[in-house]
């Protein structure tokens, strides 16, 4: 018994030297999850720049007081029911993040590669993993990095992701001594700027206005369709400590995937000198660059010879209003002018390595990957079961999902589904979703309903000839998506039988794209029709 428990259960002691308020914003910043007995553990930090005040800002800073008081070893028994972050180490930043970064998150644009699934919602806005939205990972993982001043950038479609973010978080964000909010800022015409966002540089500079009144140090930008868990605190350390202008997360690479991607050169310290974009051939092997400079261990680095950009950036505030408005006023684009353009110009632009996964989720067939690789045994691409940086979304006060006679197999179902009498293998079933008697579902994505339909309604749509919402009796899916509310006939089969690899039946409710159906929302597949 004894043995069964010491297996199950990790001990950590701390150091003496582990400081009481590092633990204490590690709580603030979901490092410590209530009733969870867990805690991420590491050393703290302190900085050696930036850690005096607040610049111009007035607010002096008590952190690096704070951080230099020692506490007493404190041990902590975690059950290991589920994955924790595995962190290099918890960070102290002075000022922290709390009062000295903002979050800037872009929407994206129309999303047209997204197509069907952006028809009605902006790509934020596409549902994720059963139960959350694409916009619930930038947003949560500004949460447990303890930044909780967030703006989210939007032009397209934007009505689903302002009221998911309204709901989500409008009401639990900041506390009494720490303003916290998640704001939406729509696209909008002025005097001064008659045009929409042009692109990401953009739409940033037509809010510069806001941001600036912000009395902070950084801003944290970040691309609203990326599947990924990262602690941006540790991000904003290494930009403090090499006291950069622009700091890029950058992602080790391959030679296979390299030239998909736009590409960074970096110095022995870490600073970029170069960018190349989708670049082939000798152009691609000038790029190659000594990953053991930003911490990868030899092996990888021999694996994975080339960094590519993850489009994300923490910007210093004074860079960003000199670069948008001076150096840079009519750049539209953060990646292919804005960034490079500093390099030339001589600012400190350094790279962070993130080894970890990451995914944009920019096309139909890397969305439908992204969504069945949470599935993947025995450990899954991307995990929402983390207990030290959990994924936070909408409070639905669903019910628990019902499943009768049914046989489930390597699947993710989300809340509140009805399930009688089918199998399901290998798929994501979102929240809400109704799978009838006989139905077969495989390599599929679920999105679910946005509302229940009753079982009388059901009952009376079935007499007159109607389709209810969910999938048919008897009806197969396979290797496709089917979008919400879409009502999915009986004896329907959803197979792709002639193999199309691209296909635009919207006035017939689908598309195909990379050879997986997508089913349009709220669509209408008759009974007995075959896809």
């Amino acid at each position: 018994m004894a043995a069964a428990l010491a297996a199950k259960t990790a001990v950590w002691t701390p150091s003496s030297s582990f400081s009481s308020a590092c633990l204490s914003e590690a709580s603030k910043a979901g490092r410590m999850v209530a009733g969870s007995g867990s805690f991420v553990t590491g050393a703290c930090l302190q900085l050696g720049s930036r850690t005096s005040s607040l610049r111009g800002t007035g607010v002096a800073s008590t952190n690096s007081m704070r951080c230099q008081r020692s506490s007493r070893s404190i041990g902590v028994v975690s059950p290991r029911a589920v994955s924790d972050s595995q962190s290099p180490g918890d960070t102290c930043l002075d000022p922290d993040a709390s009062r000295s970064v903002l979050g800037i998150i872009l929407g994206g644009g129309a999303g047209t590669r997204l197509y069907p699934l952006t028809k009605k919602r902006a790509k934020p806005a596409v549902p994720l993993g059963a139960n959350y939205r694409l916009i619930d990972i930038p947003v949560s993982n500004c949460i447990n990095s303890n930044i909780n001043k967030i703006y989210v950038l939007t032009q397209f479609n934007s009505a689903s992701l302002n009221r998911h973010l309204s709901r989500a978080y409008s009401s639990n964000m900041g506390g009494y001594k720490n303003e916290g909010f998640v704001e939406v800022l729509a696209a909008q015409q002025s005097p001064e700027n008659p045009n929409w966002f042009q692109g990401t540089a953009d739409a940033v500079r037509q809010y510069l206005w806001l941001f600036e009144e912000a009395q902070v140090l950084e801003f944290v930008v970040l691309a609203g369709d990326h599947l990924y868990r990262m602690d941006y605190q540790q991000f904003i350390q290494v930009h403090r400590e090499t006291n950069a202008d622009i700091t890029v997360a950058a992602l080790p690479m391959d030679e296979a995937r390299a030239t998909a991607f736009g590409l960074m050169k970096i110095n022995e310290k870490g600073r970029v000198v170069e960018f190349s974009e989708k670049p082939k051939g000798d152009a691609l092997k000038a790029m190659q660059v000594d990953t053991t400079v930003l911490g990868l261990d030899a092996d990888r680095a021999k694996e994975m010879p080339y960094i590519a950009s993850m489009g994300i950036y923490v910007v210093s505030k004074e860079a960003m209003i000199s670069l948008l408005r001076d150096d840079f006023p009519d750049a539209n684009d953060f990646g292919s002018e804005v960034i490079p353009g500093a390099t030339k110009l001589g600012r400190k632009v350094q790279a962070y390595l993130y080894d970890g996964y990451w995914e944009d989720i920019g096309t139909i067939e890397a969305f439908y990957n992204a969504n069945l690789g949470i599935t993947k045994k025995p450990v899954p691409d991307f995990s929402f079961y983390d207990r030290s940086a959990p994924i936070y979304t909408q409070a639905r006060f669903l019910p628990p999902s019902m499943m009768l006679d049914a046989d489930v197999m390597d699947s993710v179902i989300g809340e509140g589904c009805i399930i009688k009498n089918c199998k399901i293998y290998h798929s994501v079933v979102g929240l809400r979703s109704w799978v009838a008697e006989g139905a077969v579902i495989q390599d599929a994505l679920l999105m679910g309903s946005d509302y229940y339909e009753t079982d009388q309604h059901r009952s009376e749509l079935l007499l007159s000839g109607g389709i209810p919402m969910g999938i048919g009796k008897n009806s197969v899916v396979k290797r496709a998506i089917v979008d919400k509310n879409a009502r999915i006939g009986s004896n329907v089969k959803i197979v792709n039988k002639d193999d199309v690899e691209e296909a635009a039946r919207e006035n017939d409710g689908y598309f195909i794209k990379s050879g997986i159906v997508t089913i349009i929302k709220d669509a209408v597949i008759p009974n007995g029709t075959i896809i």
